[in-house]
């Protein structure tokens, strides 16, 4: 009888799953709609009272996403003096909605991976797992990874869509 070779195994191929990097961490938001006067009007003095009676400790260790989805003017002020608050207890925090703090968390936690690790070497991006990765990070790790990758690949080693090729 024949040895079965792992001819995948033996193929030198880099497989990186996005998943290693997907946001880690429960996602909340803090809705500014919520201190405002008849939710249309900021009264300084009243959101100022209630910014410092706010318990903030809700928020620990979580991602927050800042916005107001009234149709208020906010003075921008508003918006540094809530992510005073936010910053030394949230794992996160930045102005936008659930859907942006995913996208900026896995964009920044992509830009942890070592690209040089990856010089000319022939890499796999894969492509089914249990989370959701979707697109920008997809894109960003293609982004960082084109300089310095021999190819880049998308899917599972034994069948993946070719993406680029360094021309030699």
């Amino acid at each position: 009888m024949d040895e079965i070779v792992n001819k995948v195994a033996q193929s030198g191929l880099e497989t990186i799953d996005l998943e290693q990097f997907y946001p880690k961490g429960e996602t909340v938001i803090f809705d500014m709609k919520d201190y405002l006067f008849m939710g249309m009007i900021l009264k300084e003095k009243d959101f100022r009272t209630a910014m410092q009676s706010h318990d903030w400790e809700q928020y620990r260790g979580k991602n927050v996403g800042l916005v107001c989805t009234a149709d208020a003017v906010v003075p921008l002020w508003a918006y540094m003096l809530v992510m005073t608050n936010l910053e030394p207890v949230a794992a996160y925090a930045a102005f936008g909605d659930a859907e942006f703090i995913y996208k900026t968390l896995y964009l920044k936690n992509l830009s942890s991976l070592d690209v040089a690790a990856f010089t000319d070497k022939r890499i796999v991006i894969k492509g089914c797992g249990d989370k959701r990765v979707g697109e920008v990070a997809y894109a960003e790790v293609t982004r960082l990874l084109r300089p310095v990758a021999k190819s880049i690949m998308y899917g599972e080693p034994c069948s993946s869509v070719p993406v680029y090729k360094k021309k030699a």
